[in-house]
Formats: structure tokens, C-alpha cells, sequence
């Protein structure tokens, strides 16, 4: 008991200390950006929002897609149980014929 309550304790400390936050390390001297430098980080900030967009509207269509399999599976297993209850209702009418037969037969 002692094993694991030890173990216990030196995991809190191990987590503990693993969730720390380093500290921030700010530079007190800003860096003066030049034209150029601006100019492309907007140009790269501008390419990011394409590709997010591009990502959002590819997940769309492809939800879309995702949907409709799902619509058609349901369809097609609605379809498959409506004639397996189709066929399932046809044999026991047939025997039931056929039991009624035999009955008239045994009755001659």
C-alpha cells in the first residue's frame, strides 16, 4: 500500500510539474518591420484563409456525399426488408395451401 500511494504522489509531482507554463520569453526591443517583410506576412495571411476555405468547402462536399450514401443505404435496406417480408409472406401463404390440400386429400 505504501509502494502505491508513493507511486501516486511522485506521478502528481511528475504531472505537476510537466504542466508548468514556461516563461514567456518577450523581447523588450521591437524589430521594426519592414515594407517587404509586411507585405508578405499579409500575402501568407491571405493564403491561409484561401486554404481554409478551400479545406471548409471540400469537408462540405464531402459531407454532402457522406449524407446521400447514407440516405441510399437506407433505402436500399428499406427495399431489401419490403421483399424479404414479400417473399416471406408468399411462402407461408404457399404452405398454408399446401397444408390445406393435404387436409382436403386426407378428408377424401
Amino acid at each position: 500500500m505504501n509502494k502505491l500511494i508513493a507511486t501516486l504522489i511522485a506521478g502528481l509531482f511528475a504531472t505537476a510539474a510537466f504542466a508548468q507554463t514556461p516563461a514567456s520569453t518577450t523581447a523588450t526591443a521591437s524589430v521594426a518591420q519592414t515594407p517587404a517583410v509586411s507585405k508578405a506576412a499579409a500575402k501568407e495571411v491571405k493564403t491561409d484563409a484561401k486554404t481554409t476555405a478551400t479545406e471548409a468547402k471540400t469537408d462540405a462536399k464531402a459531407d454532402a456525399k457522406v449524407a446521400g450514401a447514407k440516405q441510399d443505404a437506407t433505402v436500399t435496406k428499406a427495399k431489401a426488408h419490403r421483399k424479404a417480408a414479400k417473399s416471406k409472406a408468399k411462402a407461408k401463404a404457399s404452405v398454408t395451401e399446401a397444408k390445406v390440400d393435404a387436409k382436403a386429400d386426407a378428408a377424401k
